[in-house]
């Protein structure tokens, strides 16, 4: 992939040039620990750097970081022994991405009330479209695949949801991101 698996999402000079603006990337085990250090290390970065983040959309990023890294943690680990974590910000969004090897693209799934867990996609794909962001899943020119979510940093009202802030659809030329069949 010529953009390095990060998908058609903004990326940082897209806009006015803010302090904040970058990309930061950080690998890890896909083991259980890791859950929580991502967590905590994508809410450090984010205040480290003086991302002008609300609570709100905080907690969303957290737990789309908290839910993609589960999943490789439980689905990817044997194929795909390490994760990529991916931070980028820009001027009036933030966008978070995980990495694996393995080549399985997955599906949010509607929730079966009778099963504990299989909600994780379904809740990114929710989080995000409650937010006004974009989110999907591509395969990686390793043969992986990396899944985004890309949040605005401002609440975006009367959006619809269908809608992107950024101006290319649900989630880009040739994506199904949110509308109504989803990436995943």
């Amino acid at each position: 992939m010529e953009n390095g698996g990060r998908g058609p999402g903004p990326l940082p000079g897209d806009g006015p040039r803010v302090p904040y603006e970058g990309v930061w990337r950080f690998t890890a085990p896909a083991v259980d620990v890791s859950v929580p250090q991502a967590r905590r290390a994508v809410r450090d970065l984010l205040y480290r750097q003086g991302v002008p983040v609300s609570d709100d959309t905080m907690q969303g990023l957290l737990l789309i970081v908290s839910e993609l890294v589960t999943n490789v943690v439980r689905h990817a680990a044997l194929l795909s022994p390490m994760l990529a974590v991916e931070v980028a910000v820009g001027a009036e969004w933030v966008r978070v991405s995980v990495e694996d090897n393995h080549p399985y693209r997955p599906t949010a799934l509607v929730a079966d009330h009778g099963q504990t867990g299989g909600r994780g996609l379904l809740l990114v794909r929710e989080v995000t479209r409650e937010a006004g962001g974009a989110c999907d899943v591509e395969h990686t020119a390793s043969g992986g695949k990396v899944i985004w979510a890309a949040l605005p940093l401002k609440a975006v009202s009367g959006l619809d949801p269908s809608e992107s802030p950024y101006g290319y659809g649900p989630a880009g030329p040739g994506h199904s991101g949110l509308g109504p069949a989803g990436a995943f």
